[in-house]
């Protein structure tokens, strides 16, 4: 008998392997910063491996180094604003609550190619 997998999620997830850093902040404790790795992203959420558990409940700000340039020199973050929702085993849920591409006034040297 073969099984049929329901999605039960709203929105379709997309799998990306993607650089970002994190601000995670709570009332009555101080800011705590880290890095990691995007997992898979969505519109309503993104997970993401990180070195230690994230406290569940905590505001969370998230800095996604975007893989593509505005104009080919100018790097492009997204910037998420939400909750963590789960934070176990090396992996992090997050509930987005707002979401924007921020583009950085400072350009990045090109890549050029070398002989």
């Amino acid at each position: 008998m073969k099984h049929t997998i329901i999605e039960r999620r709203a929105h379709p997830r997309f799998d990306l392997r993607l650089p970002l850093h994190y601000r995670v902040t709570q009332k009555g404790v101080a800011p705590y910063i880290g890095n990691g790795l995007s997992l898979d992203l969505s519109v309503g959420g993104i997970s993401f491996r990180c070195r230690r558990p994230l406290p569940v409940g905590a505001q969370i700000e998230l800095l996604v180094d975007w893989p593509a340039k505005y104009g080919e020199l100018f790097p492009i973050e997204l910037q998420v604003i939400g909750f963590v929702l789960r934070s176990a085993g090396g992996k992090t849920a997050v509930r987005m609550m707002s979401h924007r591409l921020r583009v950085s006034e400072v350009p990045c040297e090109p890549v050029r190619a070398s002989a």
